[in-house]
C-alpha cells in the first residue's frame, strides 16, 4: 500500500470510492422508485442480473469519474480571503441629536 502514501493517489481514491457509494445509492433508489418501469423490466428478463450489473457499473464509471475530475479540478484553487471588515460584530455607541 506505498501507493496510497503519494497524496495524489490518496486524493483520488477517496474521491473514487465517493463515487462508488453516490452510484450504489442511485441505483438503490432508481430500485426503489422503480421509474419508467425499470426495476419490472431488469427482474422480468432471464438475464436481469447482467441488466442490473452493466448499470451499476456504468453509473460507478461515471459518478466515480466525476468525483475524482472534480477532485483534480479543485486543486489550483486558492482559498477565499476573508471578507473585508470580517470577524465579529462590535457594538457602537451612537448619539442621536434631539430634532426641535
Amino acid at each position: 500500500m506505498k501507493a496510497l502514501r503519494l497524496p495524489l493517489l490518496r486524493l483520488l481514491a477517496i474521491n473514487l470510492a465517493i463515487g462508488i457509494i453516490a452510484a450504489i445509492v442511485m441505483i438503490g433508489g432508481l430500485m426503489w422508485l422503480n421509474p419508467a418501469h425499470l426495476r419490472d423490466l431488469i427482474l422480468a428478463d432471464r438475464g436481469g442480473a447482467a441488466a442490473f450489473a452493466l448499470l451499476l457499473f456504468g453509473l460507478i464509471v461515471t459518478f466515480g469519474s466525476v468525483a475524482m475530475g472534480t477532485a483534480i479540478m479543485a486543486l489550483g484553487r486558492k482559498p477565499k480571503p476573508p471578507a473585508p471588515g470580517g470577524g465579529k460584530a462590535s457594538p457602537v455607541l451612537v448619539r442621536a441629536a434631539a430634532r426641535r
